[in-house]
């Protein structure tokens, strides 16, 4: 049996070694503190983080939106909704509950548009176009009530029954 070091280190000698020239980590006091294979076969990830990421991609794959401000609200609303907290095994079932109570309801919807408005001028740094109840839209809004409410039905459409 071939052995690159000296027979006369032991493999205790050499860990003690090793961990008296490092400097030590709150990181490492915790996995000591659990033990070892602790972290084996488990995420580092939270479950609710995973069921926020999923969403995101799925927002970035599906809702069409050359600004990205209505994914940024959209994203925003769904992390941050009770749906996705009951079915973070289900975050897609949880993205599609949510399109539907906002489509169901006209204020939610119009809160949405105005939200998107807002981060779509803060991020352009311009005036936001706000959609005024009564008045037609101004031809350069890219938020509208009637244009947010197709692109989640579109959006609603692509995720699974």
């Amino acid at each position: 049996m071939a052995n690159d070091r000296p027979e006369s280190i032991s493999d205790a000698d050499l860990e003690h070694e090793i961990r008296r020239r490092r400097k030590f980590t709150t990181e490492e006091a915790i996995g000591r503190l659990a033990g070892p294979g602790a972290m084996k076969g488990a995420s580092a990830v939270s479950p609710q983080q995973q069921a926020e990421n999923a969403v995101g991609v799925w927002l970035r794959a599906s809702v069409m939106d050359p600004s990205g401000s209505l994914r940024t609200v959209l994203h925003r609303h769904l992390k941050c909704s009770k749906l996705l907290l009951e079915k973070v095994d289900d975050p897609l079932g949880a993205a599609a509950a949510c399109l539907r109570q906002l489509l169901a309801s006209e204020h939610g919807l119009r809160e949405i548009v105005r939200e998107a408005d807002f981060e779509w001028g803060r991020a352009m740094d311009e005036r936001p176009r706000f959609e005024r109840e009564g008045s037609p839209p101004d031809a350069d809004d890219p938020y509208t009530v009637e244009s947010v409410r197709k692109t989640l039905v579109e959006a609603l459409q692509q995720l699974p029954s």
